[in-house]
């Protein structure tokens, strides 16, 4: 091998982040290359096979989608930048989702792709509030999400000054929490302003055949545009002199040097490769910390469509039992009060164009301290158990099934991945399926060539993790000065 290979840019994590930063530097003819560990592209957004079957991973639904000819949003941005024609995405809009709060759900509010939709079901349900509500929705149009230089306030804090409801506060921390927030109990506005945007003023949507697609056509760009890809093949290393990387130790024992590197597989992991440096600059902020939410999701496949349980109508449902709502580190192996379902049969495919297969998943909090030791024995027990708990849990937010048994007799295969899988697949320390609570949202480090991309950067969901990649890469290598 030639150790002496050097980059204009090196960087590490094949993830969605790492793509998309790659394919906006290799159009400017920048020599980059991207260093995987895993034999997979996609990290947090990939997908993987068992017995023939491709089983989607993290991908719910692509948020932040816009219908053509909507201008000035995410995806509009991410398409211009990374010369993708939307067409190549194929995206099917979500049919509807739910909030449903109560023992069995008994308030509940639905959105769609159309935000009058859930400000309707917002002044329905809530009619004292809804005056508060269209005041906080002007505050969240007008802030500014993409600045670097926003300062951090609280979520809770903002919203009390529009809603005196809690079980409307609650409501709308729910699903934006679930979906993208590595802070317990509470968020960082500019975050809850991310994803506020991208799941209700704009939307749900999924390519036909999932994340795979998006992952294909971002592969597609980055080779047509000269770039190279090393999978199996981790930084084990980054070694630093005189404020700055100077080479990357690999997996393999080579070594490669590189004008620039980005990091795209989080912050406590990327502090990891730097013995001895932390990795923030000191005087400026502390080091993230590392993240202390993870989750259990179970993935059942049907025989039939869910339609054909009566479960036709909903795409996504955010679900919580309890009086209020609790988003912190589960306590249990697995919090059963509150989760996501999602039935990816109900997008809007077209007429007559289904899914081979139904499917059914659902997600939970989970505590990664109490799967991460286990015996294996005791390990798949564990989860055949509380596979039982979640899908029990779930079901009573749904519409009721025929029988008892229905369930059961229409699943062909079963998964589920746990607080351990995501360590083991992802790198991510302690399971933290959104990185660390602390996101240093400019990307600098206390090396002035080595800048984070990604989940701890501070951009959300799948468009917001190649949104990262994109801004990290123009604003740090295409537009730094010479």
């Amino acid at each position: 091998m030639n150790t002496a290979t050097h980059y204009d840019v090196a960087i590490i994590g094949a993830g969605m982040s790492g793509l998309a930063a790659g394919i906006r530097l290799a159009h400017f003819g920048k020599k980059v290359c991207i260093f995987e560990r895993h034999n997979a592209v996609g990290g947090l957004n990939g997908f993987y096979s068992i017995a023939g079957r491709k089983y989607d991973v993290g991908l719910h639904a692509m948020t932040n989608f816009v219908r053509p000819g909507v201008k000035g949003t995410p995806l509009t941005k991410l398409l211009r930048q990374l010369r993708i024609d939307r067409e190549e995405f194929a995206l099917c809009e979500q049919k509807q989702s739910r909030i449903a709060f109560g023992p069995h759900g008994e308030v509940s509010l639905r959105f769609t792709n159309d935000f009058l939709v859930f400000e309707s079901e917002v002044a329905r349900q809530f009619p004292a509030q809804i005056d508060g509500f269209r005041r906080l929705v002007a505050v969240i149009k007008a802030y500014d999400d993409v600045s670097l230089e926003a300062q951090p306030e609280s979520a809770r804090a903002v919203l009390r000054r529009y809603l005196t409801d809690p079980l409307l506060e609650d409501m709308l921390f729910c699903p934006v929490m679930y979906y993208g927030s590595a802070t317990e109990r509470d968020m960082e506005f500019g975050q809850f302003v991310i994803m506020f945007k991208a799941l209700f003023l704009e939307g749900f949507a999924r390519p036909f055949d999932g994340v795979r697609v998006i992952l294909r056509v971002l592969l597609d760009k980055y080779r047509e545009a000269g770039g190279e890809r090393r999978m199996k093949c981790g930084v084990k290393a980054i070694h630093a002199r005189d404020g700055r990387a100077t080479a990357l130790l690999l997996d393999d024992g080579g070594e490669v040097t590189a004008t620039h590197v980005i990091s795209t597989i989080g912050a406590p992991e990327t502090e990891r490769l730097l013995p001895g440096l932390p990795l923030a600059k000191a005087e400026a902020r502390p080091a993230a910390p590392v993240g202390a939410l993870s989750y259990c999701e179970t993935i059942t496949v049907l025989d039939r469509q869910p339609a054909a349980l009566g479960w036709g109508d909903d795409t996504i449902v955010f679900f919580n039992d309890s009086e209020s709502f609790t988003y912190a580190s589960s306590e249990a192996q697995v919090d059963t009060r509150s989760g996501v379902i999602c039935l990816p049969n109900n997008f809007e495919f077209g007429e007559g164009r289904h899914l081979p297969d139904g499917l059914f998943r659902c997600t939970c909090l989970a505590s990664y301290e109490q799967w991460a030791h286990l015996s294996e024995d005791v390990y798949q027990a564990d989860k055949r158990r509380w596979y039982a708990e979640i899908q029990r849990s779930a079901q009573r937010f749904l519409p009721p099934l025929s029988s008892a048994n229905a369930l059961t007799r229409a699943t062909v295969a079963t998964d589920m991945f746990t607080p351990r899988t995501i360590t083991k697949f992802t790198g991510h320390t302690g399971g933290a399926i959104y990185g660390s609570p602390v996101k240093l949202r400019d990307g600098r480090t206390a090396l002035a060539n080595l800048y984070l991309a990604g989940t701890d950067q501070g951009f959300l969901g799948i468009v917001g993790a190649m949104l990262s990649g994109i801004s990290m890469a123009n604003f740090h290598v295409l537009q730094a000065r010479a």
